[in-house]
């Protein structure tokens, strides 16, 4: 997940090319009440069959997206969940590239 939204890409790249806006990241959505969490971040979800996500109200986890229904997922990484009503799936999450790590400055 990257710290900001602004970034320098190359245009026309795909998704997880060099320089691309979007990188694609998988969540396992497990057959279990709770889930798996949603790591930090601003996602583009694909509709997913079985798959749903929940988050957490301040009192109980509740339904936010239904089963094969895609969207804008917000996540702090500690309050919104992955899991499927039937075995578990992989969920496809587009969020925007994090960069490279940088090894040095200015290196030739």
């Amino acid at each position: 997940m990257a710290l900001a939204l602004n970034k320098i890409l190359i245009a026309g790249a795909n998704s997880n090319t060099t320089g691309a806006y979007f990188q694609t990241t998988t969540l396992i959505a497990p057959a279990t009440v709770a889930g798996n969490v949603v790591p930090a971040g601003v996602y583009l979800m694909f509709p997913v069959l079985n798959s749903q996500i929940y988050a957490n109200n301040g009192t109980a986890l509740t339904l936010l997206t239904a089963a094969n229904t895609g969207g804008v997922l917000i996540s702090d990484g500690v309050n919104v969940f992955a899991n499927s009503t039937t075995s578990a799936n992989t969920i496809t999450l587009l969020t925007v590239n994090g960069g490279l790590t940088a090894n040095s400055t200015f290196a030739s």
